[in-house]
C-alpha cells in the first residue's frame, strides 16, 4: 500500500482551506504535511478548527513548510501572493495546486515554463467537480458551434473579474476555435464595454450583486436554437476538497502546468 500524500494547505483557515484540512483528515490516502495562515500561529490547527488536535501546528512560514518536502502544495490565498508562494514551491520541487484566482493566461504561461524547469507538475482551475465536467462538455459544443459568450455571477464583493472560472473557461474555449463574431467593434453603436470583456477571442461578462452566489453560464448560438450550459456552486468550499486533492494525486507523474481538471480527469 502506497504511503499517504503529505499536503501543504496556505490559506488552510479560510473557506477552502480549513475544508481542505477537514478532507485530509478524514482521507487516509492523505496526511496534512503544515498548514499555513496569517492568523492563530502556533496553536493546533485541529483545534483552531474546533475539533481534535491534528499534531500539526499553524505557521505563517510557507517557505519553511515548503523547504521541508511536503508532497504538494494545495494554496487557496490571493492573487498578490501567489507568484512568491510558487517560485518557493518550484525552488524546492514540490508539486502545487492553485486554487487561486485573478491568474491571466500570460501568468499561466510563464507558471508552466517555471514548473518544466523545475521538473515538476502543478494544476490550475476550478477543482469542483461539475465544473470540471462543465468545462468538458463545453469543449465538445464548441467543435460543433461556432457563436458563444460566457456570462459569470457572484457576490457583490468578488474583486477578481471575470472569475477565474470564467476567465479559463473562456480561454480553454478559445484554444478549441475562436469563436465567430457577427458583429465587429468597429459596426457597433454604444460603448464597446457593453459588450463584455474579451478573452479567448469570447466576450465575457461579469455580475457582482448582493445575493448571488457563484455561478458560470457558457451560451451557444445557432440561428433558431440555443445551447446554454451553467455551472453553481454555494458559499461552502467543500465543493472544492475532493478536485484538489484528485489534482495533488495526479501532479505527481506530471511535468509543468495542467490546466482544468478535466484535463486531469479525462486525459
Amino acid at each position: 500500500m502506497a504511503a499517504p500524500l503529505s499536503i501543504c494547505v496556505s490559506g488552510a483557515l479560510g473557506g477552502v482551506g480549513r475544508r481542505l484540512v477537514e478532507g485530509v483528515r478524514d482521507d487516509p490516502a492523505f496526511t496534512l504535511h503544515s498548514a499555513i495562515a496569517r492568523r492563530e500561529v502556533g496553536r493546533d490547527v485541529g483545534e483552531v478548527l474546533g475539533g481534535a488536535p491534528l499534531g500539526v501546528a499553524i505557521s505563517d512560514d510557507l517557505e519553511a513548510a515548503l523547504r521541508a518536502k511536503p508532497d504538494a502544495l494545495i494554496d487557496y490565498t490571493h492573487p498578490s501572493v501567489i507568484r512568491q508562494h510558487l517560485a518557493w514551491a518550484f525552488a524546492h520541487q514540490v508539486p502545487v495546486v492553485i486554487g487561486t484566482t485573478g491568474l491571466s493566461d500570460a501568468d499561466f504561461d510563464e507558471i508552466d515554463e517555471a514548473a518544466r524547469a523545475a521538473g515538476v507538475g502543478c494544476a490550475t482551475g476550478n477543482f469542483a467537480i461539475t465544473a470540471a465536467l462543465l468545462q468538458h462538455f463545453a469543449r465538445f459544443a464548441a467543435r460543433h458551434v461556432p457563436h458563444w459568450e460566457v456570462v459569470e455571477y457572484n457576490k457583490a464583493t468578488k474583486p477578481d473579474v471575470p472569475s477565474g472560472t470564467a476567465r479559463e473557461l473562456a480561454e480553454l474555449l478559445g484554444r478549441v476555435r475562436e469563436p465567430e463574431i457577427a458583429l465587429g467593434d468597429d459596426q457597433l453603436i454604444g460603448p464597446v464595454a457593453a459588450r463584455g470583456a474579451e478573452f479567448g477571442g469570447a466576450r465575457v461578462h461579469s455580475l457582482r450583486l448582493p445575493g448571488y452566489a457563484s455561478a458560470v453560464e457558457v451560451h451557444f448560438g445557432l440561428p433558431g436554437e440555443r445551447l446554454v450550459m451553467r455551472h453553481d456552486s454555494d458559499a461552502d468550499g467543500a465543493v472544492f476538497v475532493h478536485g484538489s486533492l484528485l489534482a495533488a494525486q495526479r501532479i505527481q507523474s506530471t511535468t509543468g502546468l495542467v490546466r482544468g481538471l478535466d484535463t486531469l480527469l479525462f486525459a
